[in-house]
């Protein structure tokens, strides 16, 4: 306990310092291994008139102590003497403080402290990812487990993971809600228990939080790559339509179908970005977008598209039964007729996916009064 910096008797002086947390505030702390002891050994130690409170790592346990009543303000962490800043930082009027390992946002790892892949590659990479992705500025350290939060923004998140993507979902609900993030510089030194290897699994729970990252992310899910697709569909038509050859290459009609292809799968993949979003909109997991909401789930609007569509799509088609029908019904020339079907079903198929697609999203939206 005592290599640990956790005993009861420094708990205690932490709690009776002037800059230690009101009566009122929450102290979570994130201990590996050794939640038992501290659960038991240190929760006797502290009156009601300074509630404190230390519970397991385990996301579950510890999202049942963050719901007790009469809490204001939680603390999350394993370095007791950072405790101050981060209340600091809270009582400027931050709504979430996250601590930072990384020397990109001040903090240092000594020698040994952090395997090498965590150091140089896994944890920069997903911080550089959620500050990109969503716009979390401040953030240069997405895993550290130091954090300080006010329980109304806690309630107000209403997370949904359980597992080590808990405290990751936080920092992104957080930013994408909007609300204040600062961090607090801290040093890692050396893990020197040895009951247990360590609980992190490298690739394992790398691929968790990129996971995650993927799933509060539709636009980058479905709607850039599903744009790409379509992209890559329009210059293929762009080639295959007057039969472009470039270099003794010839685009033609083969080119067109998997053109069409293309902007089928990427259409599709758009209109699953659209779901997605409006089913994290109404869910609370994600801010409403005035935008997103005005354009793209109007009904009306969807339905226009698609008649027009449908119209296009279907005239094409008549037009390509036409010179059938020019023929005597005999055999055609597919390089020329194939210019009129491909594009005809292509579109056709686009207009039924929109009218249904804004049937469904409309349904989707609905909210509960």
């Amino acid at each position: 306990m005592e290599d640990l910096g956790l005993s009861a008797s420094r708990l205690r002086d932490f709690n009776s310092r002037p800059d230690a947390p009101p009566a009122g505030f929450m102290v979570w702390l994130a201990i590996a291994s050794c939640e038992a002891v501290v659960c038991q050994y240190c929760l006797p130690a502290f009156s009601s008139a300074r509630p404190l409170l230390v519970c397991a790592p385990i996301a579950v346990a510890s999202i049942r102590m963050l719901e007790r009543p009469r809490r204001q303000v939680g603390l999350t962490g394993d370095l007791m003497d950072r405790l101050t800043r981060i209340v600091a930082k809270l009582r400027e009027g931050f709504d979430l403080v996250q601590g930072c390992l990384l020397p990109s946002g001040g903090g240092q790892v000594m020698p040994g402290a952090m395997p090498f892949l965590h150091r140089w590659l896994g944890n920069p990479t997903l911080s550089l990812m959620v500050r990109r992705w969503f716009h979390a500025r401040s953030i240069h350290d997405v895993y550290c487990g130091l954090r300080g939060f006010s329980k109304d923004l806690y309630e107000r998140l209403s997370l949904r993971c359980t597992g080590m993507e808990f405290a990751t979902e936080m920092i992104i609900k957080a930013s994408l809600f909007g609300k204040h993030i600062a961090e607090v510089p801290i040093t890692l030194h050396p893990d020197g228990r040895k009951s247990h290897r360590p609980h992190l699994k490298t690739f394992r729970d790398g691929w968790r939080t990129l996971r995650l990252f993927l799933m509060y992310s539709p636009r980058w899910l479905f709607l850039i790559p599903g744009a790409g697709l379509v992209l890559l569909g329009l210059i293929g038509y762009a080639l295959a339509m007057p039969a472009t050859s470039w270099r003794g290459v010839t685009f033609d009609a083969h080119t067109l179908l998997v053109a069409s292809l293309a902007i089928l799968c990427g259409y599709q993949t758009i209109l699953f970005a659209i779901f997605t979003k409006t089913f994290a909109v109404n869910e609370g997991l994600m801010p409403e977008d005035r935008y997103y909401t005005g354009l793209l789930m109007n009904l009306e609007r969807g339905l226009a598209a698609s008649a027009l569509a449908l119209l296009i799509g279907l005239a094409l088609l008549l037009a390509a039964v036409n010179q059938w029908r020019l023929t005597g019904f005999g055999r055609l020339e597919y390089a020329q007729t194939m210019r009129l079907v491909v594009p005809g079903v292509t579109l056709t198929a686009l207009g039924f996916q929109t009218v249904i697609s804004s049937f469904f999203v409309s349904i989707v939206g609905m909210t509960r009064k």
